[in-house]
């Protein structure tokens, strides 16, 4: 992988390229249930939580970063005498809950210059690796986002520079429809009346990836009984809104722009609208008008 970055920066994002391969490596072993549940009340699979321990080890080990908050923690990791001042906010294996049934999951990095608890805005870079037919791994670090894939000797070479999410018709509706908001419900009856094709896989990182570059929108909105969302602000909103954003699209709860956002805690939850400019403009202006 080549990359034109800050050497240190740079050496933290090849360490998560790294350690994708042993994530991916573990697939065939434990796929059941761990018996404990996340800070979200969610019951763990064993994949989860061994993921989630090769990357917090790796980082201890390296000493590349200050802070580390995963989605499997219950608090804010802090490295003592690290080597820089980053801090890394992780999904270690989003979908894993798919991995039984072969669909596509993935790993989502958020890099911050420093503490975590600050808005997406202020990423230096987000990353998501996607284990799929291809192992993918997309990038941004500020200048432009960039798709690379992994080869049969395992390197990861440049796929697709530059990339700008285009004007698609795909949308990836997460939530039970009897379940909608008469905001929402209003939003996905245009985006159907305007041919919108629905395509949803329940792997955050693989519809993310699919919108990223085939256009339209992926949301997860706040519905009855889950006003707040479901998705999490720190480990699935931040890095991916950053690398929509920086492919040209945007990311909003529906009312403003995440990545404004500053959270308070690192279980924070928020409805998402993601993906092209003009379906975020869309549900923002039906939101104002509720």
């Amino acid at each position: 992988m080549q990359c034109n970055v800050d050497r240190k920066l740079l050496g933290l994002i090849l360490f998560f390229s790294e350690h994708g391969k042993t994530i991916k490596s573990g697939f065939l072993k434990a796929r059941n249930k761990a018996g404990t549940k996340n800070i979200y009340g969610e019951e763990q699979m064993a994949l989860d939580k061994w993921a989630d321990e090769v990357l917090i080890n790796g980082l201890k080990k390296t000493r590349s970063v200050r802070y580390i908050a995963t989605e499997e923690q219950s608090d804010i990791i802090e490295i003592n005498d690290p080597e820089n001042e980053y801090g890394v906010v992780i999904d270690p294996l989003d979908g894993s809950s798919l991995i039984d049934v072969n669909l596509a999951v993935g790993t989502i990095v958020g890099i911050y210059p420093g503490h975590v608890l600050e808005p997406g805005e202020k990423m230096i870079a987000a990353m998501y690796i996607l284990y799929g037919p291809l192992t993918t791994l997309t990038l941004t670090t500020g200048n432009g986002v960039h798709d690379f894939v992994m080869d049969e000797n395992g390197v990861f070479f440049l796929t697709a520079k530059d990339i700008k999410i285009p004007d698609g018709r795909i949308y990836a509706p997460g939530a039970l429809r009897k379940d909608y908001l008469p905001a929402h419900a209003r939003f996905i009856e245009s985006l159907e009346n305007e041919g919108y094709k629905l395509r949803f896989s329940g792997s955050f990182v693989a519809d993310m990836h699919q919108i990223l570059h085939k256009g339209g929108i992926f949301t997860y909105p706040g519905s009855k009984g889950k006003e707040k969302g479901k998705l999490r602000l720190l480990f699935e909103a931040n890095p991916m809104g950053k690398i929509i954003t920086d492919a040209g699209g945007g990311i909003s709860n529906g009312k403003i722009d995440i990545l404004s956002i500053k959270p308070d805690a690192i279980d924070n939850i928020t409805p998402i609208y993601a993906g092209g400019k003009k379906e975020i403009e869309l549900i923002e202006k039906i939101m104002r008008k509720n």
